[in-house]
């Protein structure tokens, strides 16, 4: 987890929630604009990333007795970049397979998250700070 993902985490809420920054924040319309040209591989790479997460927190499930603050941020940081790397990296992961049934399967989980894209951007930025922050508690 670490500073580094907490700030991953964070720019990806960003960029599922742009109008939202924008609207509170209107200099950052020039950072964001910046970013999302590459919006689609950060979402690629996010997705990725999330699956290997969440497969190394159901491992590591004994986490949850020792340290259980620890093991559900490290899985909120998991399922956040699954979810909001399909949302935000859809178009780069449909060129890595020509399976139709992987496509239409990627296609139906983009249309079950699409109506939450807003509330996972939110909780993005939070947990992401909270990685941040958290980070220099647990030193």
């Amino acid at each position: 987890m670490g500073i580094i993902g907490g700030i991953w985490l964070a720019v990806l809420g960003i960029l599922a929630v742009p109008s939202l920054i924008i609207s509170k924040r209107p200099d950052a319309k020039e950072l964001i604009d910046k970013v999302a040209p590459y919006q689609g591989w950060i979402g690629a790479i996010s997705a990725l990333w999330g699956v290997w997460l969440v497969i190394s927190s159901l491992l590591n499930l004994s986490w949850l007795g020792d340290y259980p603050i620890y093991w559900i941020t490290y899985l909120a940081n998991a399922l956040l970049l699954l979810a909001l790397g399909i949302l935000l990296g859809v178009s780069v992961l449909r060129t890595f397979t020509r399976n139709e049934q992987a496509l239409a399967k990627l296609d139906e989980t983009v249309k079950k998250l699409s109506p939450y894209q807003g509330n996972l951007g939110i909780a993005a930025i939070i947990v992401g700070i909270w990685m941040i922050i958290s980070n220099f508690i647990w030193l």
